[in-house]
This record gives structure tokens, sequence and C-alpha cells, in this order.
């Protein structure tokens, strides 16, 4: 991985933050593609110790820059937990901006990966995932940086 992917592959700050930095001045913005019930894959129950065939709160969004999507997102919480509520509400407004302003958030490791994101037919370099924990509440994000980011910051392929 070149160092230019490592710095934002690696980060364990908001990516929200990173993006509207980097994209300036491009207007930054959550587009929402789904948010509902559902049942997550068997490697998202598994990365929040949820018993397979478990139905979760799933959300998926794309991260844009004047209306070109940079990232791909999918975030997946269980449902008996505080804040599920405030997810819901989330529409079109940024998970990071909530997540980031928690004092005790704790991230746990990212992995990283080369694949095409397994939730949405785009393409891109790399995806990363971790998950979030804040109290009770857990959350496992994935974004996946697409190809509109790699050609408006001139980023190398991989």
């Amino acid at each position: 991985m070149s160092p230019a992917w490592w710095q934002w592959v690696a980060s364990r700050d908001s990516l929200t933050s990173r993006l509207t930095e980097a994209g300036r001045p491009w207007r930054f913005r959550v587009r929402l593609l789904g948010q509902g019930l559902g049942r997550p894959r068997r490697d998202e129950a598994l990365a929040l110790g949820l018993p397979l065939g478990r139905r979760a709160w799933l959300r998926e969004v794309a991260l844009t820059l004047d209306d070109r999507p940079w990232v791909i997102a999918r975030s997946v919480a269980p449902l008996d937990q505080p804040h599920r509520r405030r997810l819901e509400r989330l529409g079109e407004h940024s998970l990071g901006h909530w997540l980031f302003r928690q004092p005790d958030l704790e991230r746990g490791p990212i992995e990283v990966s080369a694949d095409p994101a397994p939730f949405h037919p785009t393409t891109g370099p790399w995806g990363r995932r971790s998950v979030f924990r804040h109290g009770d509440f857990a959350v496992l994000v994935q974004e996946f940086f697409l190809e509109a980011m790699v050609d408006d910051l001139a980023l190398p392929s991989r």
C-alpha cells in the first residue's frame, strides 16, 4: 500500500472530517442509500458477536463531494442496545460526526481489504472496517474508497 493510501486507510480519526478537509472547496454530503432492519452478512454478525440470522439495524450511505461519491459505507448495529433510536434518525447526517463526539469512544482494530465492497456494486482500491464501542453501544462501520476519490485527489491506484 502506498504511503498516500496508508494515511487514509489507517487513520483512526473521523473520516467525515478528513474528507471535508481534503475536498475543500467542494461540498461534503452524506447521501442515504438505504436504512432499516435486516440480516447482517455472516462476517458482519461475527464481527459484532451477533448470533447468525439475528436481525440488526443496517445503513448504507455514499459520502460525496460535489455529489461525486468518494466513499461507500455500511453500518451494522445490534437492535438491543442504547442509542438505536439515534441511529434511526440520522438520515443524511454523518454517523462519524456523532460517534467521534463520544468521550469514551473505543475503536477496534482496522481490518483492510483490497476487495470491492460486498454490499454495493462499486469499485475502488481499498476498503476498511472496524467496530466502534461507546459504553454498551457497538456498531460495525465499513468504508470503501472509490475511484472518484482516486481521480479527484490524484491518489495512486493502490
